[in-house]
């Protein structure tokens, strides 16, 4: 039954997509990662991985959004990669992953699967408040432990300084 699943799964459209970002997914490392997680945030993983987040990328697709743009860079698909790497909106939120996480923070399958990034993302996701409306705060998993206040500070607009690092 396994062997079949898994070849069905081979096929799958979104195959390609999910073990670029975790090869050992079949091997119950997702499982193992979210394990201990409520189901909101093991929720908030999911589409992460599946990139059908709350994000207008998604939403276009879906025909919640007339644009797939992100609100903050023209032009620009607002997608999962898009907003974890890249968008500039949120480049001092980011700059906390990479103080904590180092060059691995610009790494999208390391921010998804390695647990060590679990609780910097979850303050990410929270700080950006991209997710809120849909999954509302996110709650931190433990551990190893981080300073959780900090990191549930509402969004502050950061100034564009910090993004000529």
């Amino acid at each position: 039954m396994h062997a079949c699943w898994i070849r069905l799964w081979q096929k799958s459209p979104h195959f390609n997509h999910t073990n670029n970002i975790d090869p050992q997914v079949l091997q119950k490392s997702f499982v193992k990662l979210t394990a201990s997680f409520p189901k909101h945030l093991t929720g908030a993983y999911m589409v992460l991985h599946t990139q059908h987040a709350p994000l207008c990328h998604h939403l276009h697709h879906i025909g919640k959004t007339p644009l797939q743009y992100c609100p903050h860079c023209p032009g620009i698909n607002e997608t999962v990669p898009h907003l974890l790497l890249d968008c500039p909106s949120y480049c001092h939120e980011r700059h906390a992953l990479v103080t904590t996480l180092g060059c691995k923070a610009s790494s999208f399958p390391f921010l998804l699967s390695d647990p060590s990034a679990t609780q910097h993302l979850i303050c990410f996701l929270n700080t950006t408040q991209c997710f809120r409306k849909t999954f509302g705060e996110l709650p931190i998993p433990s551990p190893p432990q981080i300073d959780a206040i900090s990191c549930l500070a509402p969004r502050q607009t950061p100034s564009m300084a910090c993004c000529t690092m």
